[in-house]
């Protein structure tokens, strides 16, 4: 692309604002995952009696969506984003409520609702949303002290927290809770409170191993393989074992043929057999430059919406990889929490592509008239 640095047109303009390194990086990520798909989905498709390409095709529609969503959000003005978040999030928070109802269970969770044929999960687009809607609760509170913003703020967090353990998803719950305190403690939050938030969170966390049978199970099972199943983490290790430095090649791979969840929680495995450990590494490089890019475009940031949304959803992205790979590996219990872009799931995908689209719009380089 070509513009003359005068060109006022609104894609001119976003052309020279936007951070094109991660745009580009963002892209390279659906790349590989559309790779991975077609290394890792046709043994799981044909498992199921499906297609081989069952998942191929549907990632390689939900793919190309969900950039055409990223690059049309970073379109937007930093107003813009916060309207969006708020019909969106209002959108998500009641579909969320729907679950409860109309909600289809899958292995003892009700976190997905069929719609028009399509299965969707509504907290995957709580995240994003809440997180740009948080940054201006918290913002406007800052600049009119009046305003009741943390107030309101802490009574949707309670609603959604509330929500999303009894489904339950545990892991949801973390990933979101994190943001959200994070985005607090940045505004000013006073030590005594946020001592009183962390022992709050560890505590919440000894209680969901106490009362939540299946995260106690799942412990039980990280502490000591012996307990139980731990039939996917077993083969997931066997593949990164497997592949060594320089990984199998592309499809030769053995391990997703035995892993269910190749295509989807354990991809990053997959990876790990058919392309090596240099290419485990060059991802994890991939999202971490992602994440530090992105915070190092707000260290000159005055705005504080712009500095808590951004950081809010980087912090969202990173955490989430983060979990993915670790569980994968082995380092915590398994969740089932996809890595983001690189995993099969239409939800998360989309989702992902509405906060990063986010990201990309808060931190461009805005000009003398853009509107805040």
């Amino acid at each position: 692309m070509r513009f003359a640095r005068i060109d006022q047109s609104l894609v001119a303009r976003w052309w020279w604002t936007i951070d094109r390194w991660n745009l580009g990086a963002l892209g390279v990520l659906l790349v590989c995952g559309i790779v991975l798909s077609l290394s890792a989905s046709p043994a799981v498709a044909l498992r199921l009696h499906l297609g081989a390409l069952y998942f191929v095709k549907r990632q390689m529609v939900t793919a190309p969506l969900a950039l055409a969503i990223m690059i049309w959000v970073s379109l937007l003005s930093p107003r813009w984003i916060r309207r969006i978040a708020v019909i969106g999030f209002v959108i998500s928070l009641v579909a969320l409520a729907l679950t409860f109802v109309i909600g289809v269970e899958i292995k003892g969770s009700r976190r997905w609702i069929d719609f028009a044929g399509l299965s969707l999960q509504p907290s995957e687009f709580i995240k994003p949303t809440f997180a740009i809607v948080a940054a201006w609760l918290f913002a406007e509170q800052k600049q009119r002290p009046n305003f009741p913003g943390n107030a309101i703020s802490v009574i949707l967090f309670a609603a959604i927290i509330a929500m999303t353990i009894m489904q339950p998803d545990i892991g949801m719950t973390v990933v979101i809770a994190a943001v959200w305190f994070s985005q607090f403690f940045m505004t000013g939050l006073r030590l005594y409170w946020a001592a009183v938030g962390t022992f709050g969170g560890l505590a919440g966390l000894a209680g969901a191993y106490f009362w939540v049978p299946h995260v106690t199970v799942r412990v039980n099972h990280f502490l000591d393989p012996a307990l139980g199943d731990s039939y996917q983490v077993n083969r997931s290790l066997e593949a990164f074992a497997h592949g060594g430095i320089w990984g199998t090649g592309p499809g030769e791979g053995t391990i997703k043929n035995v892993l269910p969840d190749a295509h989807a929680d354990f991809v990053f495995a997959v990876a790990g057999e058919e392309f090596g450990l240099i290419a485990c590494l060059a991802i994890v490089a991939l999202f971490a430059f992602i994440v530090l890019r992105g915070l190092s475009r707000l260290m000159q940031e005055n705005n504080l919406f712009v500095l808590l949304g951004a950081s809010g959803l980087l912090i969202q992205f990173g955490l989430q990889a983060v979990i993915n790979m670790a569980s994968t590996v082995h380092l915590i219990p398994t969740k089932g929490m996809t890595l983001p872009f690189l995993s099969y799931g239409g939800s998360s995908m989309l989702a992902l592509a509405l906060g990063m689209g986010m990201v990309l719009a808060l931190t461009r380089r805005r000009l003398g008239g853009d509107q805040l």
